[in-house]
């Protein structure tokens, strides 16, 4: 039990983070925070990860070095690790399974930025709707064109497909639905109730593909939906539809959706996750002028930086006092675990 030692240690990485984190853990005198380097100082770095209760870990797999992630082999150096705590609603950067089977708690700040990544997802919607990249492209470069031959839609009365209707997803509706879209999702944690509740109809993943005019992701990246979307789930969607991902990447084939797009089975795409962050430049997915990028930049406002941070640090304040953290990402293994009460 937390509440039961004299210091409670806590480690985070040197990743940007909001100050309110540092300034919110600092109210518990009990509490000492360490911040690791990734790289220079290993061996101070090993020593802090021994000796600490929580890990705070960044969500981006590319900003962790490898030897720094939640693997078997971390737990095993990390014999006082009771909690491991992710920088955002992802948990890439760990092993949950080998967190459950050492009886660590993990946490997540799901809902934090969800706003911020919803207004994201409906900015790359209308910069696809509305040719943004192409009327770029030909303010450069083109030669005789006319207003006409950049003429775009609009999105009222088209057909949004939702995978995963969490805290994301449902913002998105909730956005959908003002600007007088059909909003169709595919949740199968969800029944159909929940789903129209928030504001969609459910439907079966092989429906919302055929029917909808666009897809957006919002589901997390697991075993489960790891390549989800491939060259098979691509022709599925209709001729001329629009893809647009601000989950994670890999759930997505990048060279299958290249080719659907190259082929026009697909009119455009929206990216802000890659299998690789930043993509390079010569990415061919980056080529494409229907494709509309971004750099996992969907959470990154200033409002949803802070508002993850201090929900991070609050949710630390709660585990520290010996209350049930909010968003376990393993709850069943809680009341094994070194985090539960015990009396």
């Amino acid at each position: 039990m937390l509440q039961d030692l004299d210091v409670i240690r806590v480690v985070r990485l040197d990743v940007w983070t909001a100050s309110c984190f540092d300034e919110i853990l600092a109210r518990n005198p009990c509490i000492r925070l360490d911040v690791l380097a990734r790289s220079g100082d290993h061996a101070r770095t090993w020593e802090l990860l021994a000796s600490a209760d929580i890990y705070h870990v960044s969500a981006a797999r590319d900003e962790v070095p490898q030897e720094l992630q939640v693997t078997a082999d971390l737990i095993a150096r990390c014999p006082n690790l009771k909690c491991v705590s992710t920088s955002g609603a992802g948990y890439d950067t760990v092993d949950v399974e080998a967190c459950s089977r050492a009886g660590i708690v993990v946490v997540n700040q799901a809902g934090g930025n969800a706003r911020s990544v919803a207004e994201h997802a409906m900015a790359l919607i209308l910069a696809l709707a509305r040719r943004l990249p192409e009327s770029r492209h030909l303010l450069q470069h083109g030669q005789n064109f006319t207003r006409e031959d950049l003429m775009g839609h609009e999105i009222a009365g088209r057909t949004l497909g939702l995978v995963g209707l969490g805290h994301i997803g449902t913002y998105v509706a909730r956005l959908a639905n003002a600007f007088g879209m059909e909003v169709l999702a595919h949740d199968p944690y969800l029944d159909d109730d929940t789903i129209a509740a928030r504001q969609a109809c459910a439907v079966s993943l092989d429906e919302l593909t055929a029917r909808s005019d666009i897809v957006s992701l919002h589901c997390p990246r697991t075993s489960e939906t790891l390549n989800l979307f491939d060259a098979h789930r691509f022709q599925q969607m209709k001729q001329g539809a629009w893809f647009v991902s601000t989950a994670r990447g890999g759930i997505h084939n990048e060279g299958d959706l290249y080719d659907a797009l190259l082929a026009g089975h697909l009119g455009g795409a929206g990216l802000d996750v890659w299998a690789v962050e930043p993509p390079p430049p010569d990415h061919p997915l980056l080529t494409l002028h229907n494709v509309v990028p971004s750099y996992h930049t969907a959470g990154v406002t200033h409002e949803g930086r802070s508002n993850i941070a201090a929900i991070a640090a609050e949710q630390i304040l709660q585990i520290c006092r010996g209350d049930a953290p909010p968003r376990m990402i393993n709850p069943d293994i809680y009341l094994a675990s070194r985090l539960a009460p015990r009396g």
